[in-house]
């Protein structure tokens, strides 16, 4: 695995930080509007519409997600011919795994029209917020180059990213009131046109974001604190002061107040889960964290997110939620065991947004959108070494606010699950019609909130939208 796509494992040097921290003074000190909305704000407030964008690290197995077969149709005696092995009865883990797609039905809700692969666990039974989207074109094999196709939906020239982060796109129209409205977890973000108010709050882990966030102590244990202390709040000089003339000055000034602003809201405390205090004890309860309140976990990430939207710290999240995934050899039971971690994660994230109350009414679901991708799939056939390889058809999932839920839109090949070819009005099979590619995912995900998509170069899924 390449040293620039980061995963759960990587743990940079502390000094890392300031680079979040830069990102977090260079959102306020180009075009800070939303900053000195916030500033001037009593309390925070959730943003009207959120966003979280869910990256499973590493090229999953859509036949244990999105995209199941039916083992009793793809055998392995006709496995040369459909090139097609489910494999799930190489799981050995009944306990925890079926051994076939699983198709729930809920009470007073009724039964999914989504089937789903067997890691995808609990999560399956919100399946009446979901639309999967199958046989995705990836045009790539490449880790980086799919990655950042998902994140931008442009494909990257080369290896390197094209355009702007969906979440920028969207924070850069929508200019939301919220004191950190972009976060980006442990995932590379881009911004190629908008102002700095756009930009991500970059971390690698959580304690990047409390360190950015807490306000200075006077007893700091590293130059590092020291460093951020001064980047913080140190006197400008009469030499800077100069530039107030063509207003840098002036704007670096109400930059470094908003930035007091923000500390001063002690949202660092937020996100203190180990905390002895009722409010904690019930999201460690949720999330099934112990005592310590990790983060370094899934469910620690998911709580993260839900803490960042509830609490009105920001407006869009996009998040490395689980790894572990780029394995060419070994048992199905890893790569199920793997995928089933950030699936039972973000089951917990979507039971609390589903629970909580959001301030303007309905549920925080309601006002939230999802969409979880991996940079591409895994082979459907077995490799000598047990194991699957990259494989250029995909799959991905989006759910919540503005798009049709229980609802399949496209679909692989009972071939080799070859990318389909549709006709993109209406989601048909069609021999003469097109492919799916990322630019159409990015594109109905900002069309369902009624922004602009223009910048993808093509038409949204119609069907999927709302």
């Amino acid at each position: 695995m390449k040293k620039n796509r980061l995963d759960e494992n990587h743990r940079p040097e502390r000094r890392t930080f300031l680079k979040a921290a830069a990102g977090f003074m260079g959102s306020t000190l180009f075009g800070g509007v939303p900053f000195r909305a916030f500033a001037q704000a009593a309390t925070l407030a959730p943003a009207d519409r959120c966003f979280v964008f869910v990256y499973f690290n590493g090229g999953w197995d859509q036949l244990l997600a999105f995209d199941p077969k039916d083992p009793d149709e793809f055998t392995p005696d006709r496995a040369a011919e459909t090139r097609i092995l489910p494999g799930y009865n190489l799981i050995n883990d009944p306990a925890r795994f079926s051994t076939i797609p699983l198709r729930p039905e809920l009470p007073g809700v009724g039964r999914s029209n989504i089937d789903f692969g067997p890691a995808v666990g609990r999560l399956a039974n919100h399946f009446d917020l979901m639309t999967v989207v199958r046989g995705i074109n990836m045009n790539t094999l490449g880790h980086e180059v799919g990655y950042r196709y998902f994140l931008t939906g442009k494909m990257p020239i080369g290896s390197a990213a094209r355009g702007s982060s969906t979440a920028t796109e969207i924070v850069g129209q929508m200019k939301p009131r919220v004191p950190i409205s972009n976060i980006a977890f442990n995932v590379e973000s881009y911004n190629d046109r908008y102002p700095g108010y756009a930009n991500a709050l970059r971390v690698s882990r959580k304690d990047d974001l409390l360190l950015t966030l807490k306000p200075s102590s006077q007893l700091l244990d590293s130059d590092i604190e020291k460093q951020l202390t001064d980047f913080r709040g140190q006197p400008i000089t009469c030499e800077q002061a100069a530039y107030g003339a063509r207003g840098v000055g002036t704007t670096y000034q109400n930059s470094r107040d908003q930035m007091h602003q923000v500390m001063a809201q002690q949202m660092e405390s937020s996100f203190r889960f180990e905390a002895n205090n009722e409010e904690m004890e019930e999201v460690r309860r949720r999330y099934g964290l112990d005592q310590g309140g990790r983060y370094d976990t899934e469910a620690g990430r998911a709580a993260m997110v839900a803490t960042a939207l509830k609490k009105g710290i920001a407006q869009c999240v996009t998040i490395n939620l689980t790894g572990g995934l780029d394995t060419h050899f070994g048992s199905q039971l890893v790569h199920a065991s793997n995928q089933r971690r950030g699936f039972d994660a973000l089951a917990s994230l979507v039971d609390d947004l589903r629970k909580s109350d959001h301030p303007s009414g309905g549920k925080f679901m309601d006002h939230t959108t999802i969409m979880v991708f991996s940079e591409f799939s895994r082979t459907p056939l077995i490799n000598s070494a047990g194991g699957r390889d990259h494989h250029l058809c995909n799959s991905c999932m989006i759910m919540g606010a503005g798009v049709k839920h229980n609802y399949v839109f496209g679909r692989s090949g009972d071939i080799g699950m070859s990318p389909g070819t549709f006709d993109l009005r209406n989601g048909a099979s069609d021999p003469n019609g097109e492919n799916i590619f990322p630019e159409h995912v990015i594109a109905t995900v900002l069309a369902s909130a009624g922004l602009d998509y223009s910048i993808t170069r093509v038409e949204p899924l119609r069907p999927i939208l709302a």
